[in-house]
């Protein structure tokens, strides 16, 4: 009986020390709201499913959007699109980088 005791007080001791460990080694979010108010802007992000990235709507994206609207003969805000439309343009932002 007391050999299941020490079997049961070990097994617990070993699950409190290797708690803290085990979140520590788990991956953060990409998605870390810390990040975007260390930048000093407050800019709206989107999740890319097909590539598993965020994107920061910015000016930049915005002017990459208006862009993508005139080589496609839209006239549509980006949060009005289809999840397909968006998905389609994020293929194509992936496609077409930023000159910098």
């Amino acid at each position: 009986m007391q050999r299941t005791y020490r079997f049961l007080s070990s097994l617990l001791l070993t699950g409190v020390l290797a708690a803290p460990v085990a979140m520590m080694a788990a991956a953060s979010p990409q998605d870390d709201r810390k990040e975007e108010n260390k930048q000093g802007e407050n800019h709206k992000r989107y999740y890319d499913k097909g590539h598993k990235d965020y994107h920061n709507w910015d000016a930049n994206e915005d002017r990459s959007y208006q862009r993508y609207q005139t080589e496609h003969h839209q006239k549509h805000a980006f949060v009005e699109l289809s999840t397909r439309q968006q998905t389609n343009y994020w293929q194509w932002r992936h496609n077409n980088p930023d000159n910098r």
